[in-house]
């Protein structure tokens, strides 16, 4: 017996509805919640003030892009502790960006490259790359040249936010 195929109409729902299923779970799989290895990597809640501009970063001894990932994604929570969100992020975030970046041996920016840009908040892309640059320079680095890493931007409607490096990871809806 031969099995009739289902309506394109069906056909079609069932391959969305699996696509967000293996997208949400993707999502899930990557979430990890920050452990700090020491307490000066552990970003503060509400600072007293935000650091002065052009104040040094301590070196990085990160031998390997992820090490580095690390080390900037600190950088940026001291930087913008009174942005960061709280705890547990909402099942459904206004945007998601990844973004590369290129720093060199001093710590400075040499590249920034969108890999997944949230196009429908052209505001929230405006605000990340704005974000970056004001934290620049970043820690120097001490036994690698340059780096490049990518960061993946978890943006809350409020307008806070969390690095997926140190993400606390999302609530369940």
């Amino acid at each position: 017996m031969s099995q009739v195929p289902p309506p394109p109409s069906r056909r079609r729902w069932w391959r969305q509805a699996s696509l967000a299923a293996v997208i949400s779970g993707l999502i899930s799989a990557c979430q990890t919640g920050f452990r700090p290895q020491d307490s000066s990597r552990t970003p503060d809640a509400t600072p007293a003030q935000p650091p002065a501009a052009g104040s040094a970063s301590p070196a990085s001894s990160a031998s390997h892009s992820n090490a580095y990932r690390q080390d900037a994604a600190a950088h940026l929570y001291r930087h913008n502790a009174q942005r960061i969100y709280p705890g547990k992020l909402p099942a459904l975030l206004y945007a998601v960006g990844v973004l590369e970046l290129q720093i060199n041996r001093s710590g400075q920016i040499t590249s920034l490259q969108w890999r997944r840009a949230p196009r429908h908040a052209p505001e929230v892309i405006q605000e990340i790359e704005r974000t970056v640059r004001a934290a620049a320079p970043f820690p120097a680095l001490a036994r690698m040249g340059r780096v490049t890493y990518t960061e993946t931007w978890l943006w809350d409607k409020s307008g806070r936010f969390q690095l997926h490096s140190l993400s606390e990871g999302q609530l369940s809806e």
